[in-house]
């Protein structure tokens, strides 16, 4: 193979051209149809030299483009030098097979640059193997056309990276053995994750989730002060972080930041990542960060729900964060999504606009389930003493008895607590209803 940073290098100089057919009632804005995998293969360091276009009600069965607009490509091709060919769409095995025999250039989808992008930013053994994983299922059905190629292939998105040209000497058996290998160790990983995240339910969570690059990690650094990675670049953040966060008026959350999404996201992507957004389906609050300067910003926060709905995330507990609104050109941009969607704010995570608004709604909205409790525990009990102090605000503390044997605390804790509470000599009385811990 070489020297990997080499290949690597002239997947970073490749010239391609960029090809999607677009459904006209669903492209509202067909001049930027593109927009989005531009920003994709820009991320993956790929040269844009030409573009085209087609809307029609669905992609060509055999070809994705119609017959016209395949001609047009072929000449584009050949009048721009360009290296390989780059679709939005998500192509079927036998039409990357018919663009390639057509084109004679090599044919890449929306799914393989996403794949691409992943396994360049993963940086984590847990990322590895889920990056790994998807892109093993992405190609296994895929092999005859990876075949028919990959040996007059020099370089293009994916080498030295991943299965890549591994194919050539692998079969389907030796794939879907490895496929079992990396589904046992990440089912592993998922219980580990499920534990550490238990583990934490003693703690108000809040995770971070919307679409890539609006803003996410900016946000968490702003409130945190944390040292995550901040980069204009689509998917910078692959692996979930989580951080302290106290929170005015309230007290110290963990704040966790999650991958981000995009449309039309690789379904075994989002299989494999599963676990990595293990903390968002069981944070107590979703902040739901908005790029409000993106023209497309509705579409995106559509996407984000569908993809939550996909993995199992509740989204009834929901704050939408319209983030850049530094960079808004129009107010009218804000005011339409706010029309259009509850619970709303505007920040800039750049700036540090309406972050202490954002803090006051995060501290309401976490206090809606707090309630007002009377404790009686013997005063020697130091162990439950030390964790009423951590988890509740006390409010009065009286002795029950001239010895101060023992001592009955009224305090305001949160309601998911009182589950948790497993001492026998400790009972509460809430202000709805008496309750007894035995």
């Amino acid at each position: 193979m070489g020297d990997p940073k080499r290949e690597e290098l002239k997947v970073a100089n490749q010239k391609a051209v960029l090809a999607g057919v677009f459904d006209p009632d669903e492209c509202p804005d067909r001049d930027n149809a593109l927009q989005e995998l531009k920003g994709l293969v820009k991320t993956a360091g790929v040269n844009v030299v030409a573009e085209i276009v087609q809307f029609r009600d669905k992609p060509h069965p055999a070809h994705c483009l119609g017959t016209g607009k395949l001609e047009e490509l072929k000449l584009l091709v050949e009048t721009t030098g360009a290296e390989m060919v780059v679709f939005d769409n998500n192509l079927t095995p036998s039409q990357g097979r018919a663009l390639e025999q057509a084109v004679e250039k090599p044919i890449v989808d929306r799914s393989e640059v996403i794949l691409d992008i992943f396994a360049t930013h993963a940086q984590t053994h847990e990322a590895m193997l889920q990056v790994e994983l998807a892109q093993l299922m992405y190609f296994r059905t895929r092999l005859k056309r990876m075949w028919t190629h990959l040996e007059r292939i020099t370089g293009g998105i994916g080498a030295g990276r991943g299965p890549g040209e591994k194919q050539l000497e692998t079969d389907r058996r030796l794939i879907d053995k490895r496929i079992s290998e990396l589904k046992a160790k990440l089912k592993n990983v998922e219980v580990r994750r499920e534990r550490t995240v238990s583990h934490r339910r003693d703690q108000q969570t809040v995770s971070l989730v919307g679409y890539t690059n609006a803003g996410k990690s900016t946000l968490m650094r702003a409130l945190t002060g944390a040292d995550v990675l901040v980069e204009d670049k689509l998917f910078a953040t692959l692996d979930t972080r989580t951080r302290r966060w106290n929170v005015d008026n309230y007290g110290e959350v963990l704040l966790s930041d999650t991958v981000g999404f995009v449309r039309n996201l690789p379904h075994h992507l989002v299989a494999s990542f599963r676990s990595t957004l293990e903390e968002a389906r069981h944070a107590d609050l979703l902040l739901h960060v908005v790029d409000a300067s993106n023209p497309e910003a509705e579409r995106q926060i559509h996407t984000c729900y569908q993809v939550l709905e996909d993995i199992g995330v509740d989204c009834s507990n929901v704050i939408l964060v319209l983030n850049k609104v530094d960079q808004v050109p129009d107010r009218s941009f804000i005011d339409v999504l706010r029309r259009h969607y509850e619970d709303t704010t505007t920040i800039s995570a750049a700036t540090g606009e309406g972050l202490d608004r954002l803090s006051g709604i995060v501290a309401n909205r976490l206090s809606g389930g707090f309630t007002t409790v009377e404790f009686e525990t013997s005063s020697g009990n130091g162990r439950f003493l030390a964790w009423l102090t951590q988890h509740a605000e006390e409010l009065d503390r009286t002795y029950t008895d001239d010895t101060a044997t023992r001592v009955r605390i009224k305090c305001r804790i949160a309601r998911q607590y009182l589950n948790t509470i497993d001492e026998a000599d400790v009972t509460f009385e809430c202000a709805q209803s008496p309750s007894t811990v035995a």
